[in-house]
């Protein structure tokens, strides 16, 4: 991982002076809120529904052990007990008092953390793959190009007051992970004919109230170049993204309003002046970086470990967690363990101070000391021996880390919607809660397979919900809660925005209409298909007519 040098420091420490001063002005009635609405936002805290939420940054979702220990600390001194993990492999405090946050702020800088650019209209946290460098379909690992793009966005002074929040996501594998086509900038790294690394650029990816996926608006540029090539993007949206009106300052917008044609020839335009200037990367600053990532010092070890395959066949629960719960690696004798956050009854992406804990000593013992957090609000152990895979579950499951739930229906992201946030127009957390109890069936759950529900409190998305094989938006209706379903989304290689099936349901509806989704997806499926390879195939209209129909049943037999 990498490790700040005494510049990086500095900046967090000195960071953290300013806001403490400003905070104290604040509570003297020495700033007004006017004032220091910006200061704060700056430093990743809200003022959310109840109480102030400060969002930590996790750059390309990477964490160390003392730094989950840490946050283990403040949600135990400062908070109520846990913390949240979103979308953007970030971390949220919901609960701490404004006094207490510039020393938060301090206590996180003492283990390379902070919460810069997590909010305002700035370029934010810089998002990847949960499993960059050990995933066996990589081609490139994206880490030391986060952090180069990390570097080189922090405290930028041309973008830190841009039209909107712009976001950057970096893949580098055959399989995007990093859902690289709903961001503003998406970069998929690649080799070209001569194996030369350069990256294929997207550009004008984004949900919320207009979802869009991106376009290409390069197949190749030279890696030397990316972050000029970047900022050339970044200029041509500062210059003309739209400031009059927030729902369309986002620069899909402005992509979508131009056509990706002329925006191209703006950017190629702005490129040539800034091609070969200062923002250039030279190989000595790329391994400057890169050298923070080298390999652990893996064992030699066969292929296949003999003590874990007799534990698979002899242990039925362990086997069905490791069946959802561990993937492959790169390197032999290895594997990699997605720990789930989503246990039914509890928030999806909520963790305890306790489990902080647990999971800091599970990456020293087991991980090489780190920790990765995944956009589906889940944690990673990347490099765990196979040997080492039963004693792993066990202390997992002790933690309420095992559930084997990876990739099916009870898996689900949810943002934390009206239970905290102030722009929510429903709640998320009960809904997620009342679909996994209704399938708490774990042999049921494997008999669906593989499907993805994504909620969202509000049309901004952070659940979403768009790209959701079912997705859930929660709408208001006359100052009541309702939800409208739709059903086709897709993240990855294949990204596809979801359609809405019909007019939206009571809260209370919501589980026996995944009930009617899901029966009419046995119903329909072939042998081994997806969820979502059926609706791509018979399309919505029979989920449609089942649910619908079901529901008017429901309400004849009511009556």
């Amino acid at each position: 991982m990498y490790q700040y040098d005494e510049y990086d420091q500095r900046i967090v420490d000195e960071r953290v002076a300013q806001f403490r001063d400003q905070t104290q002005r604040y509570l003297a009635g020495e700033l007004g809120e006017d004032e220091f609405r910006p200061l704060r936002l700056q430093n990743g805290l809200y003022i959310q529904r109840y109480a102030p939420m400060l969002r930590i940054a996790v750059p390309y979702g990477n964490l160390r052990a003392d730094q989950m220990r840490m946050l283990g600390h403040i949600a135990r001194t400062y908070d109520r007990g846990y913390g949240h993990f979103t979308t953007r492999q970030n971390l949220q405090f919901n609960w701490p008092r404004l006094e207490d946050v510039p020393e938060i702020l301090a206590k996180l800088a003492t283990v390379q953390m902070h919460a810069i650019q997590t909010s305002g209209n700035c370029i934010r946290n810089v998002t990847s793959d949960p499993f960059a460098g050990v995933a066996a379909d990589e081609d490139i690992d994206p880490r030391p190009w986060c952090e180069i793009v990390r570097q080189w966005s922090t405290f930028h002074p041309e973008f830190a007051y841009l039209p909107r929040k712009f976001k950057i996501a970096v893949n580098g594998a055959k399989e995007d992970r990093a859902v690289i086509q709903v961001h503003d900038i998406g970069l998929d790294l690649k080799r070209d004919a001569e194996g030369r690394i350069g990256f294929r650029v997207l550009v004008g990816g984004g949900l919320g109230r207009t979802p869009i996926i991106g376009e290409e608006i390069s197949p190749f540029v030279p890696w030397q170049d990316i972050l000029s090539y970047c900022e050339a993007i970044l200029r041509v949206y500062n210059l003309n993204g739209r400031r009059d009106n927030a729902y369309k300052a986002r620069i899909k917008i402005l992509v979508k309003a131009l056509g990706i044609d002329a925006f191209r020839s703006q950017v190629e335009a702005e490129f040539a002046h800034l091609k070969g200037g200062p923002a250039t990367l030279t190989v000595d600053e790329v391994h400057r970086v890169a050298d923070h990532f080298v390999d652990p010092s893996y064992e030699t070890l066969p292929a296949s470990d003999a003590g874990y395959t007799d534990q698979l066949a002899a242990n039925k629960a362990f086997a069905a967690w490791a069946r959802r719960n561990v993937r492959a690696h790169k390197q032999p004798g290895y594997a990699s363990v997605v720990l789930s956050l989503k246990k039914t009854g509890i928030a999806p992406g909520d963790i305890t101070a306790d489990q902080f804990d647990s999971v800091a000593v599970l990456a020293d013992a087991f991980g090489f000391g780190e920790v990765r957090v995944t956009h589906e609000q889940n944690l990673v152990l990347a490099d765990v021996k196979q040997s080492d895979l039963f004693a792993v579950w066990e202390a997992a499951r002790d933690a309420g880390l095992a559930t084997p739930n990876i990739g099916l229906l009870t898996d689900i992201i949810a943002c934390p919607g009206g239970d905290f946030c102030a722009l929510a127009n429903a709640k998320s957390i009960p809904i997620a809660n009342a679909i996994q109890a209704r399938f708490d069936d774990l042999d049921y759950l494997h008999d669906i397979g593989e499907i993805e529900i994504n909620i969202s409190g509000c049309m901004n998305a952070c659940g979403h919900h768009h790209v959701g094989h079912i997705g859930v938006l929660g709408v208001d209706k006359n100052g009541q809660e309702w939800y409208q379903v739709s059903i086709g989304g897709d993240q990855g290689n294949d990204t596809a925005l979801g359609k809405v099936i019909g007019p939206s349901f009571a809260a209370d509806e919501m589980p026996d209409v995944i009930s009617s989704l899901i029966e009419t997806y046995t119903a329909n499926r072939h042998d081994d298909e997806r969820f979502i390879d059926t609706v791509r195939r018979v399309g919505a209209d029979p989920f449609k007519t089942r649910v619908y129909a079901d529901r008017e049943a429901r309400k004849q037999a009511h009556v």
